[in-house]
């Protein structure tokens, strides 16, 4: 080859060109090794100095508090004023009938969720206090001096669920109208806290409520208790003894009616979740919380319901009508499931005293028979007996020990033994399954005949606390002491806590129930809420002789607006807001906080300015305080929830 001035040239030897290359190869790679050595050890140098201030400067946080863009949230329209989003009747038609699921917990897709503010009731007035609540509670009140200046100017309506105006001669009807919507609307036509008079129109015969004047009575009458209510639990008493020596402090009563049942066992010291479907009553549930008994809206269907196994030391069932022999027994299978080892299931109503009723349920003596003696087996075969039984009721008690269940292991048993492969506390959106829950036989202190009498219980180490990680005896004792002296700093900043005032009451993310302990001597109960995501500490919860429900603060909770008077949440955000929006959570807690209502939020410094934030834009008014130890990191908030009229603007 030449070149092209026709010189010939020579071919440079290839390994002399590739030991130059190999050699600046080497010197790069040790100069960014070296480079990279340089920097990293500065970046390190400056990460020490960070932790090093922080730790040396508590009050300084190295993390800026959380900052949120301030939001006015509009109102929801008037047609949301009982707006339950899970339980939402305009969205059953979504769902089927077979065995009522559509009644179950279904939840709107994220893009649907309301960002607005549940309104009152037109012309709401803040609920009458316990313990006179227990007794009426407001439906609807005019104001007879608005009532005469109006007849006086030409306006006169019959006062009914609605206005109907009358014709007088001289005034024409447009401005009849105009002179009604100027006058009633801004002082309102009168109180509905309880909006639905459906269920006093169907039950008036049986004696469940009366409406006289502005409110709603209850006198204790129900289906299957006609001389009243208080008579109907002293026979109940009769027949089981430990209703009266603090043996039995938890129930929950399936189809509760008004919750008249739980009404009056507060005062015989039970404690009682009183649990309704939202049905065409409804109201139930709403009644209930009104009334300020404890209540929550569910119903037995699918699903288990949100509470964990060997819960509840009584069930009771007042012809609640849920078909207890039918799809294999199942929902008597979750009544065994929630009951505690030796505790009660108390039924009145069909089939129980068959012999002198079946006229009167539409029903032949022959199938009555038959529908008891088919009950009386499939109790039997889970390993309940007949304790006693007298006119109306029937008591039967679940086993206390497990040498019963042994005949569950049988090729041809039913219903069979639950296997290993579901938690028996698992119970948010858990399917109901055909088989018995058999206790752990570990459970021995937590059988009825075993466990400490109320009040004793309260402050006595369960030992389910061994089944929690983490739990022990002596984190169960430090865990009470703080509380009581949490409980006592809470009462210095909101002195409302501990009066008449304050009588409804969620903890929103306990652990052992401890607030709720703190707070026992007060004129309130508290529904403790543990979160389905977190350690199970509710058995805890019940075995100390208390209330409380699943939840998953994600969702909305299952009960109606304006049904609790305090929310309290410690360090909710902390251990949630990784999975739930805080704004959705607040909106939830105003949807169910009254008007005038509190809540005690504890957090994390960090989160602080954004709940302040959001909360102005829920119309709250806040102020911070200091703990009860006044640490930095920790902070309180408390929080009153205004009453405001409705606008009447369109849903967002």
């Amino acid at each position: 080859m030449k070149h092209k001035d026709g010189k010939p040239g020579s071919h440079p030897d290839k390994n002399s060109r590739a030991f130059p290359m190999a050699m600046m190869f080497v010197v790069l790679c040790g100069l960014s090794f070296y480079l990279g050595g340089i920097f990293c050890s500065e970046r390190d140098k400056i990460e020490v100095k960070d932790v090093a201030k922080v730790v040396s400067s508590p009050k300084e946080s190295s993390v800026a508090p959380l900052q949120i863009k301030s939001t006015a949230f509009p109102e929801c329209s008037s047609d949301y004023q009982d707006y339950t989003p899970c339980t939402d009747p305009r969205r059953w038609k979504k769902y089927g009938n077979h065995r009522l699921t559509f009644m179950e917990r279904h939840c709107p897709p994220v893009f649907e969720r309301k960002e607005c503010l549940v309104p009152p009731p037109e012309g709401y007035k803040p609920p009458i206090t316990w313990p006179k609540s227990r007794d009426q509670c407001w439906y609807r009140y005019y104001d007879p001096f608005l009532i005469l200046f109006l007849s006086f100017h030409g306006i006169i309506f019959r006062l009914n669920s609605r206005f109907e105006i009358q014709c007088l001669p001289g005034i024409s009807w447009n401005a009849r109208l105009k002179m009604l919507v100027s006058l009633i609307l801004p002082c309102g036509p009168g109180f509905r806290n309880v909006p639905y008079d459906w269920i006093n129109k169907q039950k008036s015969n049986q004696n469940w409520l009366r409406k006289e004047g502005e409110k709603f009575l209850f006198p204790g009458g129900g289906t299957m208790f006609p001389r009243g209510v208080g008579a109907y639990v002293d026979l109940m008493q009769d027949l089981i003894p430990e209703m009266k020596d603090g043996t039995i402090r938890t129930a929950i009563d399936t189809g509760c009616g008004v919750a008249s049942w739980g009404g009056d066992l507060l005062d015989r010291g039970i404690l009682t979740v009183s649990l309704a479907p939202r049905d065409n009553h409804e109201a139930q549930v709403q009644f209930a919380l009104e009334r300020g008994i404890p209540a929550i809206l569910g119903i037995i269907s699918t699903q288990r319901l949100p509470f964990p196994s060997n819960a509840f030391d009584m069930a009771h069932c007042s012809r609640c009508l849920i078909p207890w022999t039918e799809f294999g027994g199942i929902y008597l299978l979750e009544v065994h499931r929630i009951l505690r080892p030796g505790g009660f299931w108390v039924l009145s109503g069909p089939p129980v005293n068959y012999e002198n009723h079946w006229r009167g349920w539409n029903t032949t003596v022959e199938e009555q028979k038959s529908d008891y003696e088919k009950l009386q087996e499939l109790l039997t075969s889970m390993c309940f007996k007949l304790y006693d039984k007298k006119d109306d009721i029937a008591v039967w008690q679940k086993a206390s020990d497990n040498s019963c269940y042994s005949k569950l292991t049988y090729p041809d048993a039913y219903p069979p033994k639950c296997d290993d492969s579901l938690e028996p506390d698992s119970a948010w959106y858990t399917p109901l399954r055909p088989c018995v829950v058999v206790p752990s036989p570990r459970i021995k202190k937590s059988v009825m005949e075993s466990i400490p009498k109320w009040p004793q219980r309260l402050h006595v180490t369960p030992e389910r606390i061994l089944d929690v990680h983490g739990g022990s005896a002596s984190a169960f004792k430090h865990d009470d002491s703080k509380w009581k002296i949490r409980a006592k700093h809470y009462k210095k900043l909101l002195p409302a806590l501990g009066s008449d005032k304050i009588r409804n009451v969620m903890d929103m993310n306990t652990v052992y129930g401890g607030f709720a302990a703190a707070v026992i001597d007060d004129p309130l109960w508290v529904m403790n809420v543990v979160s389905s995501y977190a350690a199970n500490t509710l058995p805890v919860v019940f075995d100390r002789g208390l209330i409380g429900t699943f939840h998953d603060w994600c969702e909305a909770f299952s009960t109606y607006p304006r049904t609790y008077d305090l929310l309290h949440l410690d360090g909710l955000f902390t251990a949630e807001s990784h999975r739930c929006d805080m704004k959705y959570v607040l909106l939830e807690m105003d949807r169910i906080l009254r008007p005038a209502g509190y809540a005690i939020i504890r957090e994390s410094s960090y989160f602080m300015d954004a709940i302040s934030t959001i909360a102005r834009g829920m119309r709250w008014s806040c102020r911070g305080e200091d703990t009860e130890y006044g640490v930095e990191k920790e902070k309180i908030l408390i929080c009153q929830k205004k009453l405001w009229h409705s606008s009447n603007q369109s849903s967002r």
